[in-house]
């Protein structure tokens, strides 16, 4: 079982682009790359922030829930390390999640010194929520419904106060340079179309996660998974790419972009019904609405199916207060449809969420390849296993980002070497009218994944799967042109074709990985994909799954 893939989106002569020189680079600018980037820069290193996007497009802005720690009477880290790894299903690095639900406190505090306003009781106290698979309220939230957003803010209005950071926006990170096996920079299209080199010995990617590799979603357009696929062509290796997170509630408005319903209308009360009003999730798990997410969105879609229905509805008519003054944003997205949250039904199905797998990381984020960093939702630390709990994410970008941002502004050396002069691709040159259906095949992979790499999977739709992205990936990285979205689409397909053969050797069912010809769970392993170099234009990599036992003792 091989995965094949050109080393380089872009051939190009270095010697005749710009290039710009810093010391760390960082691809990101949500929480996780921004925290790191201002660490970083109190180390006193230079740093360059590079986005696809402008400043606020990130997963982190459209994060609604909240942001997990430890902060009221009786909560306590035991139990929020116990909860994390119950809902991780056996596959959690115990040390990580350890170390990134103690820095809680810390990341709450730093967030306020930056200006973060979350909201509060009456007596000044922070007013913390509960989520599925928490035992305790220990989610801090912004604005009912607003908390990525606000984190977001005080992270830019950090970032953009930094005399050490310079942030490029709308400029499209094509690949890591590397010299003699070692990060020296990254190649990226800029916002006038020109391709420009960063030069840099450290390189963090904290691109965050892929929804956009399915028809239904909650990321926004960018999550294309640029940052694992970049990092895979770079040498690093990538770890539990089966595992992807399905929340069960987004806003289900037909021809609609699908829109997240926060974990926390839940939280306070809004129960799951089908089209003939019957609650469906105690019946499914002792803790109902309020059970991991895999359980609640798998039972969302069986009774989808059940019901012939398109949709679940959510009824936040008995919620602990006004919806109107809970969820704000929630509130002015469905009035916007001529939904009362109050009194009327809110249409909502699962939608792709979390990217729980990614590149291969240690305690300090390092990757497999020398100089390359990662961080975030591109990253696989160890703390969510097979399935994330819910509003784990915020906490991990803080916690983990001013790790890597330190240890990466640490590790700055001289730079000694310099990387090959030409970057190459392989081109195919197709007869005449035979041209890349870009927007034809994205919409054909999403439909694909969602269908056969979705909440549900078996071994004949995996490999039937399998077998379309490699056709689709062949066509792709012969005849794509030198465009973003050509880049996007093969980011797409290179992650594609590794979760599909992740999940084919997986026969279990784990977390948020269920098979429906192998319901039972085995020994906790993971799936590691280790990339290696066929010739100057090609890589190819093996998929093999290790036991997670052993490979911590490693």
């Amino acid at each position: 079982m091989t995965i094949h893939c050109d080393r380089h989106l872009l051939g190009v002569d270095l010697r005749s682009i710009p290039s710009y020189r810093f010391d760390v680079v960082i691809v990101g600018g949500g929480v996780a790359g921004g925290n790191a980037a201002l660490h970083a820069a109190r180390a006193g290193k230079t740093v360059a922030i590079v986005s696809k996007a402008d400043s606020v497009t990130t997963n982190t802005n459209m994060a609604q829930g909240g942001m997990a720690a430890v902060m009221t009477e009786g909560d306590s880290f035991a139990s929020h390390i116990e909860d994390t790894l119950k809902v991780g299903s056996g596959l959690c690095d115990e040390e990580v999640v350890e170390k990134v639900v103690c820095g809680g406190p810390s990341a709450v505090e730093n967030l306020l010194e930056m200006g973060a306003s979350f909201d509060t009781l009456q007596n000044g106290l922070l007013d913390c929520s509960r989520e599925g698979g928490h035992q305790h309220a220990r989610v801090v939230h912004a604005h009912g419904d607003a908390t990525g957003r606000e984190i977001q803010r005080v992270i830019n209005a950090s970032l953009k106060s930094s005399d050490a950071i310079t942030i490029f926006t709308h400029t499209f990170a094509l690949d890591i340079v590397t010299a003699e096996g070692e990060a020296y920079g990254l190649l990226a299209r800029s916002f006038s179309g020109s391709v420009v080199l960063f030069t840099a010995g450290q390189i963090i990617l904290a691109t965050g996660g892929g929804g956009q590799l399915y028809r239904e979603t909650t990321n926004p357009t960018i999550a294309t998974a640029d940052g694992v696929a970049m990092g895979f062509r770079a040498g690093c290796t990538v770890r539990d790419m089966e595992f992807f997170q399905f929340h069960p509630t987004c806003l289900y408005i037909a021809g609609a972009a699908r829109v997240l319903i926060s974990e926390i209308v839940r939280g306070h009360g809004g129960v799951l019904r089908d089209r003939n009003g019957e609650r469906f999730m105690p019946e499914a798990h002792p803790d109902a609405e309020l059970a991991p997410r895999d359980v609640v969105s798998r039972a969302a879609f069986r009774q989808m199916i059940k019901t012939n229905d398109t949709n679940v509805y959510l009824d936040l008519s008995e919620v602990d207060s006004d919806p109107h003054v809970l969820f704000p944003g929630i509130n002015k997205m469905c009035n916007f449809f001529g939904i009362d949250i109050a009194k009327d039904p809110v249409p909502v199905r699962p939608g792709a969420h979390y990217m729980i797998g990614g590149l291969l990381v240690d305690e300090a984020g390092r990757t497999t390849t020398p100089g390359v960093w990662a961080v975030g939702e591109c990253a696989s630390s160890g703390l969510h296993g097979a399935n994330r709990m819910g509003s784990n994410s915020l906490l991990e970008g803080m916690v983990l980002g001013e790790i890597v941002g330190r240890e990466a502004a640490n590790s700055v050396v001289k730079r000694k070497r310099r990387p090959d002069r030409l970057l190459r691709r392989t081109i195919d040159h197709p007869p005449q009218g035979i041209e890349l259906g870009i927007s034809d095949l994205v919409y054909s992979l999403k439909s694909l994944m969602w269908r056969q790499m979705g909440l549900e999977r078996n071994e004949s739709a995996l490999l039937e799967a399998r077998e379309h992205i490699a056709f689709w990936f062949d066509a792709a990285r012969r005849l794509a042109p030198a465009e973003p979205r050509a880049w996007e689409l093969i980011n797409m397909l290179t992650v594609a074709s590794i979760a599909t053969d992740a999940a084919i050797e997986r026969k279990e069912s784990r977390g948020v990985h269920f098979r429906t010809d192998y319901v039972d769970v085995v020994e906790p392993k993971h799936s590691v994909i280790r990339p290696g170099l066929v010739d100057k234009c090609t890589i190819e990599a093996e998929v093999a799954l290790h036991s997670a036992v052993q490979e911590k003792s490693a």
